[in-house]
């Protein structure tokens, strides 16, 4: 069977390894190159690696995994997600534009209104979910849309073909964050994306333990710019950190798979309940862009949000739950509770995030390994005492 007929879940496990193998000791794991610098033979003609800012071998493997996993032509490895994604918003120039989902991970948001005017370059956020609007809104400087789909944190949904094809009407490239959905469910560069963002930190590591970030661009030109920019920046994973993510993506599939199962149970006994006001999950039928999004993965993901009545009854589920942890961050082996408008998208001012649905009694969910039974009893008592709060804070209950 040659390489590229292997499924995904077979890639993820031995994508890394690929002309890597250690021949001295036939070592199946890639050795870890903690060196920041390489003997050369020659004096005219050097190796392949010379100091390891611009190239390790360790942090090689982990590139070309996820070049091979993305279907990309060129893989890299970043310090952070934030690293990447900032990184490749210096493809562009002083004078350029770019559209953004209005809905954008805090961060980004963050990066985009506060950063990219230092550099002279203009940015509109926009309904990535409406069509008319993404076309209307394209001017004649803009260069880059940036899709995030499905968004943080209310998992809108974006047509990425039918963006795609807006951008290449227009001379764009497209960028996508594919954090929330990793290759595994969705592959953006076979729909035409030019250049795919990855928070390795969340699902692609799944254990909490590193910060990383990863960018896969479609074409090698792309990638060199995109290498040179990383180079000069010195963004770079280093290699330890290269190795714990190369493991951590051999995992992937039974990891997000099953993640994935329990939070389509959860979902369903969420939005049952009459203290929930809304549930975003991709994977209920009459979420928004619940087709589209059917149609260009191959699964939901592990992620939801649910919409209490307010702050007070946010603060009473949150204080009574036991399982997940109440943290920034998601994709781990344990369920990561958050709470956006404080967290994620705590740089976003409140105006805006409301406008975005971002509320104050928003709550996120990334559902990781534990026994669903367990979760959801955890999940049951905590809105039973949501519930009081409401009670005592309306005189009505729900």
């Amino acid at each position: 069977m040659s390489f590229d007929k292997e499924r995904l879940e077979t890639k993820l496990i031995h994508a890394s390894t690929r002309g890597f193998t250690e021949q001295r000791t036939g070592a199946v794991n890639v050795p870890i190159y903690l060196s920041s610098t390489y003997h050369q033979d020659s004096f005219d003609e050097y190796g392949r690696f010379d100091y390891s800012r611009s190239g390790n071998p360790t942090r090689l493997a982990l590139e070309e995994t996820i070049a091979e996993l993305e279907g990309g032509a060129r893989g890299l490895a970043f310090a952070s997600g934030m690293s990447a994604i900032s990184s490749a918003f210096m493809l562009l120039s002083a004078g350029d534009h770019v559209l953004v989902s209005e809905d954008v991970y805090g961060g980004t948001y963050r990066f985009i209104t506060e950063m990219l005017n230092k550099f002279h370059i203009d940015y509109s956020f926009v309904n990535m979910t409406d069509l008319a609007e993404v076309a209307a809104s394209v001017r004649p400087n803009t260069k880059v849309i940036y899709i995030e789909t499905p968004s943080n944190p209310c998992l809108n949904i974006t047509d990425v073909e039918g963006v795609v094809k807006i951008a290449k009407a227009n001379g764009c490239l497209t960028f996508l964050d594919n954090t929330f959905m990793t290759p595994l469910y969705q592959n953006p560069i076979q729909l035409g994306v030019d250049v795919v963002l990855h928070s390795a930190t969340k699902f692609l590591s799944g254990h909490s333990d590193i910060i990383a970030g990863l960018a896969v661009t479609r074409t090698e030109e792309l990638g060199e710019k995109l290498a040179f920019i990383q180079n000069t920046f010195g963004s770079i994973l280093g290699a330890q950190d290269s190795y714990q993510l190369i493991q951590g993506i051999k995992t992937l599939g039974t990891r997000l798979n099953q993640s994935t199962a329990s939070a389509q149970k959860l979902a369903a006994h969420l939005a049952g309940h009459p203290l929930v006001e809304e549930v975003f999950y991709p994977g209920l039928v009459y979420h928004a862009g619940h087709s589209i999004h059917r149609r260009q993965t191959k699964g939901d993901g592990a992620v939801l949000s649910f919409r209490l009545p307010n702050r007070e009854t946010a603060k009473a589920f949150v204080d009574n739950t036991k399982l997940p942890v109440f943290a920034v961050s998601l994709g781990a082996v344990e369920s990561i509770l958050s709470y956006p408008a404080k967290m994620s998208h705590a740089a976003m001012p409140k105006e805006e995030r409301e406008k975005r649905g971002i509320t104050d009694g928003l709550l996120r969910i990334s559902v990781g390994l534990e026994h669903i039974d367990d979760l959801i009893a955890d999940f049951s008592t905590a809105l039973q005492a949501a519930e009081k709060i409401q009670l005592q804070t309306t005189g009505v209950s729900n």
